[in-house]
Formats: structure tokens, sequence, C-alpha cells
């Protein structure tokens, strides 16, 4: 009998009688279950949010702050600074002639949560008729669109999930002001969604601001971009910093995501170490079960691979398992789960979880890892066995 034979033979063998030890098996994978569940979960959080916001804008168009700020809430620029960049030749021009661009507000304000009395910060976006041309993907889904000069709101499809009080005819109060929700609005599962928006005038006047937090521009050539940031950035009149918008908004996410990331790892990490030493006691016992069957085999002429191949085998389908059960419990569980935490800006930010096919390969690839050394040691032990100590089954 080759070599080959003897390995497959002996490994669906040893696959075969798994549920003969179904009580010690079962430890296994649901151990690996948890770590991987638990992985992929935390990172499906970091996932929908960069998802969320590197989904949020294009890269035709282009986010202007003041120079040395890190978000729009940080920004600054007056209403000379704004005209001066809006005549930029790189930037396109409606049928109107007018420039593409729109000056904006960002203002914090407060919203309750969904069952709870305490409020969450939310962006309140005072955007000027432009920055609607300019955002084609834009959409009103109940409602109407707001009239300049009333103290009307439009809010975004995921801030009225997941805050209360923002139901069309809902009345705010902001500062002393009144505000009535007149529509809701879909950008596509960006990051505006999780925003209110107003007339920038009208949020001007009832916030007492004089200018805009940044300006969003539409160039005409998206190639253009390079030239324009040069002229803007060295014209000694402004102090300004440009940035595509797709780039802008991913790059809100890199902190957040990253902190997620570790915090996942760590986890991951510690329950993993668990789930290997569970699954090292399970294959020794599995091996110690199997002694006289492992004596008769070498008796018989197996050679020490197809014995070492059998173990792993064993250790690696139950890992496999652990890893799919588990996985598929956080995609069940948790993808498109629905939520919101605190963004860049002090504001919040809502999305989803997103359990992506690289996630749970991720998860997959951390459960043969530790079914690969939980079934290391066992398999070598195994190998290493006495023929007439095992035998003897001792």
């Amino acid at each position: 009998m080759s070599a080959l034979t003897q390995v497959r033979e002996i490994v669906l063998m040893n696959l075969r009688s798994v549920p003969q030890r179904l009580g010690a098996s079962l430890v296994i994978v649901i151990g690996i279950a948890g770590v991987v569940g638990v992985m992929v979960a935390l990172l499906s959080m970091s996932s929908g949010l960069e998802k969320t916001l590197a989904g949020t804008g294009r890269n035709d168009r282009v986010v202007v702050t003041r120079g040395g700020s890190n978000g729009e809430l940080a920004s600054f620029l007056d209403r000379a600074s704004g005209t001066l960049v809006k005549q930029d030749p790189a930037i396109a021009r409606g049928p109107d002639g007018l420039p593409q661009a729109s000056g904006e507000l960002i203002i914090v304000t407060e919203v309750p949560r969904k069952g709870q009395k305490t409020g969450a910060n939310v962006t309140l976006r005072g955007v000027e008729p432009a920055g609607f041309a300019i955002r084609p993907e834009l959409r009103i889904v109940e409602g109407r669109m707001f009239r300049p000069g009333i103290r009307e709101l439009i809010v975004g499809q995921a801030a009225s999930q997941q805050f209360e009080g923002l139901a069309v005819g809902t009345e705010l109060r902001f500062r002393g002001s009144t505000w009535t929700v007149v529509g809701h609005f879909s950008t596509g599962g960006d990051a505006h969604e999780s925003e209110l928006w107003a007339d920038a005038e009208t949020a001007q006047s009832a916030f007492n601001r004089s200018g805009y937090s940044s300006l969003l521009l539409q160039l005409a050539n998206t190639d253009s971009f390079d030239a324009l940031e040069k002229r803007l950035t060295s014209d000694p009149q402004l102090n300004v910093e440009a940035r595509r918008e797709r780039e802008f908004f991913s790059g809100q996410s890199g902190n957040l995501t990253a902190t997620i990331g570790v915090l996942a790892g760590l986890v991951a990490l510690i329950m993993a170490i668990g789930a290997t030493f569970g699954a090292l006691n399970t294959m020794y016992s599995a091996v110690s079960a199997r002694t006289a069957e492992i004596g008769t085999l070498r008796a018989l002429g197996f050679g020490v691979a197809p014995v070492i191949a059998s173990v792993m085998a064993e250790a690696l389908a139950l890992a496999i398992a652990g890893g799919v059960l588990g996985a598929g419990l956080a995609y069940v569980a948790f993808n498109g789960y629905s939520v919101s935490t605190l963004g860049s800006g002090f504001t919040q930010v809502a999305f989803k979880f997103a359990v992506t096919p690289g996630l749970v390969m991720t998860g997959l690839g951390l459960a043969l890892f530790i079914g690969f050394i939980g079934g290391l040691a066992p398999a070598i032990r195994a190998a290493r066995m006495p023929v007439t100590a095992a035998l003897r089954g001792q």
C-alpha cells in the first residue's frame, strides 16, 4: 500500500469516528466559533464605518477647508475667502454661468436617541442652492425640500432611523430657534445620511455665523485637481487646504477604524489562546482514546506520516467547522445592523455593520491556525508512540 493510500485511508477512518467523540469534538467547534464570531463581529463594525465614510463623495468634487484644520467643524472660511475660491477656473459652471460651488456651514446640534433620555450630537449642515446641483445622488424620499429663508430642515435617512423626533412635520428647538422637519433624504448610504440639512443663509442668521466651515467645489475636469490645489494653497490671500471629497471623508475614519481593529485583534488573541488550549486538550484526549487503534495500524505497516495526517485532519476539520459556524452567526446577527458612533467631528455617524467576504476569510484563516497549533503536538505524540505500548493501550 502506497504512502498516499495509507494517508487517505487512515484520514477517512479517523474522520468517520469523530461522532463517537462528539462531546469532546464540540468543545473545539464551539470554542473556535466563539473566537471567529467575536472577531468578525468587531471587525465588521470597523468595515461598515469605513465603507460609509469611504463611500461618501466623488473624486470630481473638492472639499476646501481652512489650512491646518482637521475637519469641517474646526474650520472657518470668511465670505471673502469663499468668493475668491469660487472664482478658480477649474470649477465647473452651471447653465446660468455661475460656479458650481457651495459654501457650507457645520453646526453641532443635540437630538435624543431612540429609547433613551440622553441626547446625541448630530451635525446640522447649512447648504447653498448649488450644493444640490453638485450632488445628483441626493433624493428626497419623504416630504419635500426645505425652502430658502425659512427655518426648515431635511433629515438624512440614517439619522431618522437612529434618533427620536425627526419625523416629517416634527419641530426641533436649537439654541432658542424652532426648526421644522419637512423631508427625509437619501444619498446612497453615505455619511451625509447622518446629518440634518438646512439653507446655509438661514443657518448663518439663526446661529449668528458669518462665514463657512467648508466649500464644496465641482471640478470641470477631474484631472484639474492638482492645478486647483496649487493655485489655492499658494495664493497669499488664502489659508486653505483642498482635498478630493472622497479622500477627505475617507480620512475621517482612519483613527477610529484603526482603534477598532486593534481592539478586535486583542480580544481575538486572548480568546484564541483559550481556544488553542481547548483544542490541545481535546486532541490529546482523542489520541489517548485511539491508542490501541493507532498501535494496530502501526503494526499493520502504516507509517508515521499517515498517523500525523489523521490527527491533523481531525483537528483542522473541527476547526473549519467552528470557523464556518462563528462566521455564519456573525453574518446573521450583525451584517446590516444599524448603529451610530461618535465621529471625528464629535458628532454621530450612523452606519451599518458589514460582514464582508474578506472578513469571513480572515476568520476561517484564524480558525485553521488554531486547529493547526492545537493538533500538531498531539499528532506528533501519536506518531512517536511505541507500537508495543500502543497495543497495550498505554
